[in-house]
């Protein structure tokens, strides 16, 4: 029960909130967004939110995207609810790796405007569909800026349909990957086994662990001597995945509708199925 008042100095608001027991005392206009986000969760019911991680390259062509849009399609053929969203505008698009860039749906561009709370339904069901998954990715048009509390709000509204988010992430912190940072369960961060990469590797960690509570890191072979998946997570200091296996299949000449991930029996399918279990099992256990 929640009692609503326009006068922050009546007295008698108080008095009147214990006579009729009311859990909650709201004065607009300041409560206004709060009392929105009470009456959205009663008409789209509030559960557990999706497990929501973000994958980023220790350096550029590191295989994040891949890695985004493998862990999607393995969520999806698993029977979650799935949503993979592109956040890095310079990527050329998500729904291109998916063989999907003229399937129907919204765009990030068309969220520009979002102020407020984003109805996770309609977000949804307004995302083109493909592999049994929604995804939201970039148009091919001008780059459009979009605000961080559009960022927020958009994110937000994904996480509530409960299953998985997968956030492809830009090497970069702006304001708006910030916003997804802090919205984040756990990332994991695609490093290649050379010095250099390692380097480059640091300084990405550094930048989004401000921000991130949870970062791991995924090694990708060839391994440059000297180095192996542990020794690569101790120089960052971060909790190691593992090694995230080559899907030979994938370096084909574009054209190909298949999507990373999309051969239940391939490694790198295995390796991403492997994480979710982990992953949903500490996420009941918390």
């Amino acid at each position: 029960m929640v009692l609503v008042g326009r006068d922050q100095d009546d007295p008698g608001v108080w008095r009147r909130a214990v006579e009729i027991g009311a859990d909650h005392v709201l004065m607009l206009p300041d409560g206004e967004q709060w009392l929105v986000d009470r009456i959205a969760d009663v008409a789209e019911g509030v559960g557990r939110p999706a497990l929501t991680v973000g994958v980023l390259g220790g350096r550029g062509g590191a295989g994040a995207s891949t890695l985004a849009c493998a862990l999607a399609v393995t969520s999806a053929r698993e029977g979650l609810r799935t949503l993979l969203v592109d956040a890095d505008p310079l990527g050329g698009g998500l729904d291109v790796v998916l063989g999907g860039e003229t399937t129907e749906g919204l765009r990030w561009p068309a969220f520009a405007a979002s102020r407020g709370r984003v109805g996770g339904g309609a977000l949804e069901e307004s995302l083109p569909a493909l592999h049994s998954l929604r995804v939201l990715s970039w148009d091919r048009g001008d780059c459009v800026a979009v605000p961080p509390q559009a960022v927020r709000a958009v994110l937000a509204a994904a996480r509530r349909g409960g299953g998985a988010v997968v956030v492809d992430l830009p090497r970069r912190v702006d304001s708006g990957v910030a916003e997804i940072l802090a919205q984040l369960d756990l990332a994991l961060l695609v490093v290649p086994a050379e010095l250099r990469a390692v380097a480059a590797a640091g300084r990405v960690a550094s930048a989004v662990g401000m921000v991130l509570r949870d970062l791991r890191v995924a090694v990708r072979g060839p391994y440059a001597p000297g180095l192996d998946d542990r020794e690569v997570a101790r120089l960052l200091g971060l909790p190691l995945v593992g090694d995230l296996p080559v899907e030979p299949g994938l370096q084909h000449p574009s054209g190909s509708k298949r999507p990373p991930g999309a051969v239940a029996r391939s490694p790198l399918a295995r390796f991403c199925k492997e994480f979710w279990e982990r992953a949903l099992m500490e996420a009941r256990a918390a």
